[in-house]
């Protein structure tokens, strides 16, 4: 049985006509230089999956030069009500809020606000003097730290190399450290505020020398609170203002207003192979609702839900050279900037917001020098490649368990679908 909302390629899309849209569907696949009977293969990936409950429902989005070539919503919206998912469903999109969030320390810099290689206690007072933890106690969380060498810079939260770790899904001692401290992971912690949590993250112990190594970690809060000293704005208002807005993201929020809570799809887990609905606490005693619950912690690193189509336009902006439909927000060297290795000393290849594709990894893929990517928590996932000028995501909302590892497939047939 096919569960499948589909884009018919030469009808005209509604959301098209909507203010920021830039996407227009292909006059054929062939015509994008697709492979439609290549491009079923995805079908054929997808549909077995939901039919047999391995995973709850999928969306996926490719366009090519501005042409979508397949944009299809496969299964369930909620398995357990059997309401079919939309293609514009609202997904939780966990860690891709990260590159939301750079985007706008990046405007901000090309204000002249701050310099990449300026230290954040410049501007958050609370880091400076910073220590480097030396020894843990896990019976009491204890720890011991000595005087780092070097201070965190802005440019070091960007690329997760300041030093610091993660709540939640972190190394022990710092999970531990942190839970202590009561700082977040920043996903759902819908109360108290990204300010009094940094401030208090700021006086905790980092983990190693900044710049010595990559950790992925809560560098990306400590940025949005950044953007709302220097803007003198709450970070959720930053975001509708300057950047949801100008590119019509209208389903892109930290907590859903009521028009749209309705559209979020329901957080899956699995058990036994099969998947059933989250309704338990995932990690830090979230609800999973948290999107449909009003809150004042704006997670910079983790906090935002959205549409596939809204995170397409938001990458089809960097493809684009920092504008969209008439509307710049970056210069093309700033974004160029962002997609240039930031870490070439390091055995990670990341730029300012993305994991990249280099000469060093492109064995790895058929994605193209210069592709940049990432995913989230529950199991979202996107690149976009700009030698082909191409964006293509693919969503779901699960955690926990071990789903089948669609993403990685979705890329290789992608890839195989395309003629030139």
């Amino acid at each position: 049985m096919r569960f499948i909302q589909a884009l018919p390629v030469a009808c005209a899309l509604t959301v098209a006509a909507t203010a920021g849209a830039q996407f227009r569907p292909a006059q054929s696949p062939e015509a994008a230089g697709f492979s439609a009977r290549r491009l079923a293969r995805i079908d054929s990936l997808i549909e077995p999956l939901v039919t047999k409950g391995a995973l709850p429902g999928v969306v996926v989005f490719i366009a090519r030069h501005g042409q979508i070539v397949k944009y299809q919503a496969y299964g369930y919206r909620d398995t357990e009500t059997r309401a079919p998912l939309q293609r514009d469903d609202i997904f939780r999109i966990a860690s891709q809020s990260k590159a939301i969030t750079s985007l706008a320390v990046m405007m901000l810099w090309e204000e002249g606000r701050f310099g990449l290689d300026d230290p954040i206690e410049r501007y958050i007072p609370e880091f400076a003097n910073p220590k480097v933890l030396t020894k843990f106690n896990a019976a009491d969380s204890s720890f011991e730290a000595a005087p780092a060498r070097r201070r965190p810079t802005i440019r070091q939260l960007l690329t997760h190399t300041a030093g610091l770790d993660y709540a939640g899904i972190g190394s022990d001692e710092f999970k531990a450290i942190y839970a202590k401290a009561g700082v977040p992971s920043g996903i759902g912690n819908n109360t108290a505020t990204i300010g009094e949590k940094v401030r208090v993250l700021a006086k905790l112990p980092l983990k190693s020398e900044p710049g010595e190594r990559f950790t992925y970690s809560l560098g990306v809060d400590v940025l949005g609170y950044l953007v709302e000293l220097l803007s003198g704005m709450p970070f959720d208002r930053f975001l509708k203002t300057r950047i949801f807005d100008p590119l019509g993201m209208r389903d892109t929020w930290f907590y859903l207003p009521a028009d749209r809570a309705g559209r979020l799809v329901a957080l899956h887990g699995l058990d036994s192979g099969k998947v059933v609905p989250r309704h338990n606490p995932i990690f830090d005693g979230v609800d999973p609702d948290y999107p449909r619950h009003p809150g004042t912690y704006f997670s910079g690193g983790a906090g935002l839900s959205s549409s596939i189509e809204d995170y397409a336009r938001f990458l089809q902006l960097f493809l684009n050279g920092g504008e969209l439909n008439g509307v710049r927000l970056l210069s093309p060297k700033t974004i160029a900037m962002m997609l240039t290795d930031q870490l070439p000393t390091l055995p990670n290849e990341f730029g300012l917001g993305f994991a990249l594709e280099t000469a060093a990894n492109d064995y790895q893929s058929p994605q193209s020098v210069g592709t940049f990517s990432w995913g989230g928590a529950f199991r979202t996932t996107y690149w976009a490649d700009p030698k082909e000028g191409l964006v293509a995501l693919l969503y779901t909302n699960t955690y926990g368990g071990n789903p089948p590892p669609v993403g990685n497939q979705f890329m290789v047939l992608t890839y195989a679908a395309m003629l030139r």
